[in-house]
């Protein structure tokens, strides 16, 4: 049996459980949780995908994450992938959601941020290389063909709720957007 998720509804209700796969191939709502990381001085952090991925191999990013678990908050979801990937254990706050039509199939995305202060560990099967960014040059990678396009539509989104102030500026500080990562992965309070 394949990977379990929460089948939902147009308001993001939940209607049942089923595969991860059969979601995909019949168009069914599902939830994604994702985190943007960034430094102390306010950059992003981007990552090549490997070669070998299913989905969007050798492909750019500046999201971390992947399918909610049967069960599972998209905050839950969110901590548990960014430990997962990168090897760091923080709480991420939980900034905007929207419904993503998907280049895959659609889906709910719940997008959080987190100041990673300590050490990465990425997963190689994960991550195949990363580094740190400025908005300006981040919002120049968004465009290029090789970056994921739903993580496209997410920077677009995120950069209009940062606009109309729904989402706060990082000032690199505890208190300037979401948890705070310090070295081991220990969240920082």
């Amino acid at each position: 049996m394949g990977e379990l998720v929460e089948r939902v509804g147009d308001d993001d209700e939940v209607i049942g459980v089923v595969e991860r796969g059969e979601a995909i191939r019949r168009g069914w709502l599902h939830r994604v949780a994702t985190v943007v990381c960034r430094d102390p001085a306010g950059r992003y952090l981007v990552h090549r995908r490997p070669d070998d991925m299913s989905r969007f191999p050798g492909h750019l990013t500046w999201l971390l994450g992947g399918a909610t678990e049967v069960g599972e908050s998209y905050e839950e979801g969110a901590a548990r992938e960014l430990w997962e990937e990168l090897g760091v254990r923080g709480r991420p706050r939980f900034v905007l959601k929207f419904r993503c039509a998907g280049v895959i199939s659609p889906y709910w995305l719940g997008l959080h941020e987190l100041v990673v202060t300590g050490p990465l560990r990425p997963d190689p099967a994960e991550v195949a290389s990363y580094r740190w960014v400025g908005e300006a040059e981040l919002a120049r990678m968004v465009r290029d063909p090789v970056f994921v396009p739903d993580a496209r539509e997410a920077f677009a989104r995120y950069r209009a709720a940062r606009a109309t102030g729904r989402c706060p500026r990082a000032r690199g500080e505890h208190g300037g957007i979401g948890g705070v990562a310090g070295p081991e992965g220990r969240p920082v309070t």
